[in-house]
């Protein structure tokens, strides 16, 4: 894939692509055993979907389908959620503020940031400094990586993995130091390495720093489970997380522009998601988690998909939570 191509689609995809490279490589299966589902929605096709899948469903006073729900799978940008959260908690502290400037550079840039720019032409990209508010939108509303690192540097990712961990108490939810360093290791470079933004263009060129790695890995990487990603927005979106409801009420303004909730979540329904995705070197995953409001009754949904190969099943995921989440409102209207 040439840098241009690769530039194009990591503008367009609407599962907030992590980084794209077409090599063929392999990701060990693991197993996709399912418990019980509710009744008829397991007949729903993303339950046919090939490859390793996670999937939890679940409202209040129902039993909602779940698929492999505590197997970690890798779910991409769906881990910015904890950045935003964690910054917004710092502002709510007084350590922070959504009004100061923060610097979008060569010093920051990454892969696949469609707002601030990931162009190997300078004169193609951003620079220059933007409100901390605007790195956060462009973060969750057009998953900019670029914003993702300016707003991690910031907020400092040891917090961030603090507020994970100890906070909501998530076991087998992991993000890397930085969108820059994930990709510098998956590339080969060594442990901590950021190879800066020339070497993020280096890897649109097809150039590695040492033997490729996968995506899921014990060092640099954004995995998670259905039943993590379900209990945090669970709690998050009641407030159970926030000690102010302006905090609550600026974490829903944000998370209500995740792209992915055009593409999955029925219409004119409020809901508060965002998607995550990669594609390296023949590994690929989806993801989309959140929650909707069905009437007054909140819906809160984790979908995960994980394969190998040579197959693009972006637009069948899509559909397929589409339909599932279609028939979930209707069930529990």
């Amino acid at each position: 894939m040439d840098r241009r191509t690769f530039l194009a689609a990591a503008a367009a995809m609407p599962f907030d692509l992590a980084v794209d490279r077409s090599a063929a490589g392999s990701e060990p299966r693991r197993g996709n055993a399912a418990s019980e589902s509710a009744p008829g929605l397991e007949e729903t096709p993303f339950f046919s979907l090939p490859g390793n899948k996670g999937l939890l469903i679940q409202a209040p006073g129902w039993r909602g389908p779940e698929l492999c729900s505590t197997t970690p799978r890798f779910v991409g940008s769906a881990v910015k959620t904890f950045i935003l959260a964690t910054y917004l908690r710092e502002v709510e502290a007084g350590r922070l503020s959504e009004a100061e400037p923060m610097a979008i550079d060569d010093g920051v840039r990454s892969l696949s940031s469609p707002i601030f720019g990931a162009h190997p032409e300078a004169a193609k990209n951003l620079a220059g400094s933007t409100s901390a508010r605007t790195i956060l939108e462009a973060m969750i509303s057009h998953s900019d990586n670029t914003a993702t690192d300016a707003a991690l540097r910031r907020v400092g990712v040891a917090r961030v993995r603090d507020f994970i961990a100890g906070t909501v108490g998530l076991e087998h939810t992991r993000i890397p130091d930085s969108t820059r360093r994930m990709f510098s290791w998956l590339a080969g470079a060594g442990a901590g390495v950021d190879v800066g933004w020339s070497g993020m263009k280096q890897i649109l060129d097809d150039h590695y720093f040492g033997e490729p790695r996968p995506p899921i890995n014990d060092q640099q990487t954004m995995v998670s489970t259905a039943a993590d990603l379900v209990a945090y927005y669970r709690r998050a979106v009641a407030g159970e997380l926030f000690g102010k409801p302006e905090t609550l009420t600026e974490f829903k303004r944000i998370q209500a522009m995740g792209d992915v909730i055009s593409r999955v979540v029925p219409a004119d329904t409020v809901a508060y998601a965002k998607g995550g995705s990669i594609d390296w070197l023949g590994f690929h995953a989806l993801c989309a988690t959140g929650q909707m409001l069905v009437g007054a009754k909140p819906v809160t949904f984790c979908f995960i998909l994980n394969w190998t190969g040579s197959d693009d099943l972006t637009s069948r995921f899509a559909a397929a939570v589409s339909e599932l989440l279609a028939a979930v409102a209707k069930e529990v209207h």
